[in-house]
């Protein structure tokens, strides 16, 4: 058997963070298993369907690196044979129409909640010999067990069973002929040959319910794997005010695609006490025995370590395309890329490099207030400095002036500090003014003392 996962989200939202992790869970087990891994847009929902949040779906995957086999799945487009199939039950028993109106469906809910019960539909035209009431577009449900029990066989949950009295005859067909969530997501499964469905917890109730129309068409019910879902650091489920969720905006905040990867495996998974692994070690060890029971938590933190990792794996040349910085830059990347945990901070880091401070920020401000008289010691001796001139050099101009003027190396690297970066943090200045250039080091320590 080839195994098939597929990735099925729907148009009308982003990408969020739940949404990409149960599509690395489907790349992995299909990568780990040697088969394929599918992406289908349930795109039924013309009303709420958006061209933005395709796109933004598209785009996810691909800067996750997710991809995907062969062309993408629209689910609308396999409207007929959603039909086909609601009839053909309709055939061999296994579906009825219905032809109770929404008007009476509504009275019956009425009627149900005023005794305080759930509603259920009353199954009217399950096995009626009535005449079909004139002007009536029927919809089509399909037949539940009316006893016994649906038992669904999940990879991650263990058994889950569904009693008769917890399954009603599910509207399959609508009377105006679309299918309905449940349907088409059965009939699709089938046509792709699906053999893997890896899917939020959130599913677990619609997997009885399909498992029924499964068992209707005679059909191979697929190993479901239902994962626990994704909650904030205060145990809630996930929301905005948590901080990003779509994976665009884990892009822009920085974060680099093979530490989402990473991170986003040990969500849930997990193999030992393994926290950082490559790609290709996450394929090799990845099984759906693995995936916890218990929700996971997002912890910015411990996905700014993972992140750092992978951002000093990089090199400077490297970061600096991604940054869109010149690759004159990659040296002054490669001073501060360990100090930085996302690219964001990285751009951050080196925009000293790429432009002169204009105003110094208040530690610096009061630096150069206390020892900035002690920047134009300096300057003759970093002057005389042949170029190209080198990090040691300045660093041995500088202790020369402090045993000769008798000042403290305390006392004279700050408030080059101030002068060269406009704050006191960063690299080591004599490694920052080596970068910089004679030149632009010069004129940035006598704009400070001007």
């Amino acid at each position: 058997m080839t195994v098939i996962t597929r990735f099925a989200p729907s148009p009308t939202g982003m990408l969020h963070i739940g949404g990409a992790r149960t599509a690395l869970f489907n790349y992995l087990f299909a990568r780990h298993m040697g088969g394929q891994f599918k992406l289908r847009i349930e795109d039924t929902d013309e009303a709420r369907n958006s061209d933005a949040a395709y796109a933004a779906i598209v785009d996810g995957l691909k800067w996750l690196g997710l991809n995907f086999d062969g062309d993408i799945i629209y689910q609308s487009k396999n409207a007929a044979r959603h039909r086909e199939v609601a009839l053909e039950l309709v055939k061999n028993g296994g579906a009825y129409y219905c032809y109770t109106t929404q008007e009476e469906l509504a009275e019956q809910r009425a009627a149900a909640e005023a005794k305080g019960e759930v509603f259920k539909y009353d199954r009217r035209w399950r096995d009626s010999s009535e005449t079909p009431p004139a002007g009536v577009k029927p919809s089509v449900r399909i037949k539940a067990p009316l006893t016994g029990e649906v038992v669904v066989h999940d990879a991650v949950q263990g058994d889950v069973v569904f009693g008769a009295d917890a399954l009603d005859d599910l509207v399959i067909l609508r009377s105006d002929g679309t299918p309905t969530y449940n349907l088409a997501v059965v009939v699709d499964d089938h046509d792709m040959g699906i053999t893997h469905v890896i899917r939020g917890d959130d599913h677990l109730n619609n997997a009885g319910r399909q498992t029924v129309i499964y068992n209707a068409m005679g059909w191979q019910v697929p190993v479901f794997a239902h994962i626990p879902l994704i909650h904030g650091a205060d145990g809630a489920k996930l929301s905005k005010r948590h901080g990003a969720t779509s994976t665009t905006e884990y892009a822009a905040m920085g974060y680099l695609p093979e530490a989402m990867r990473n991170y986003l495996a040990r969500l849930g998974w997990g193999h030992g006490d393994d926290e950082i692994f490559s790609d290709e070690q996450a394929i090799e060890w990845f099984t759906l025995e693995h995936i916890g029971k218990a929700p996971s938590r997002l912890d910015f933190a411990k996905l700014n370590h993972v992140n750092a990792h992978y951002v000093r794996l990089k090199t400077g040349a490297e970061l600096a395309e991604l940054l869109g910085v010149p690759a004159s830059m990659a040296s002054a990347i490669e001073s501060v890329k360990v100090k930085v945990g996302t690219l964001v901070e990285l751009k951050d880091a080196i925009g000293f490099y790429l432009n002169a401070p204009t105003a110094y920020d208040e530690k610096a401000t009061a630096m150069l207030a206390k020892n900035g008289a002690n920047i134009p010691l300096i300057l003759p001796a970093l002057e005389a400095l042949a170029e190209p001139w080198s990090a040691e050099a300045v660093k041995a101009a500088i202790h020369a002036v402090a045993e000769q003027s008798g000042k403290k190396i305390g006392e004279l690297m700050p408030p080059l500090r101030a002068a060269i970066v406009g704050a006191m943090s960063g690299p080591d200045i004599p490694d920052a003014m080596a970068i910089l250039g004679k030149v632009e080091s010069l004129a940035r320590l006598k704009r400070a003392v001007a």
